[in-house]
């Protein structure tokens, strides 16, 4: 009895560590989730990721190594700040972040200017 049931915890162990692990998928543009808001805030977290807030949302926007992909902190807040925004991002769950309060950014969108972009090519049917 105890055998099955370490063996269980070991299981569910490794299922968690898989989802957990798993890459945040690139998708098409067609397949993203939309979100618009006002910028309040954009600062670095993690390993030169870069994380805005909007002002009507309780959710954090990241761009995952942002700053190693030629994108400034001091240039971003200058272009987005206190202007509408929108922010694409794939639906995908994890038990890092099981509430979704923090969104993996697929592009960053300010009127018709593309700040950031890492969408595949639509799906044409």
């Amino acid at each position: 009895m105890i055998k099955k049931v370490i063996i269980g915890i070991i299981g569910l162990f490794i299922i968690l560590a898989v989802l957990a692990l798993r890459p945040v998928p690139i998708i098409a543009e067609d397949e993203a989730i939309a979100e618009t808001g006002i910028v309040s805030t954009i600062f670095e977290g993690g390993e030169n990721d870069v994380i805005f807030k909007l002002s009507n949302s309780e959710r954090l926007f990241y761009i995952n190594r942002g700053l190693e992909q030629n994108l400034s902190l001091e240039d971003l807040r200058y272009e987005l700040i206190g202007k509408e925004v929108v922010f694409k991002y794939p639906d995908y769950w994890t038990p890092l972040d099981w509430n979704k309060r923090v969104r993996h950014l697929s592009k960053v969108e300010v009127g018709e200017e593309v700040i950031y972009s890492e969408l595949l090519p639509s799906k044409s049917k």
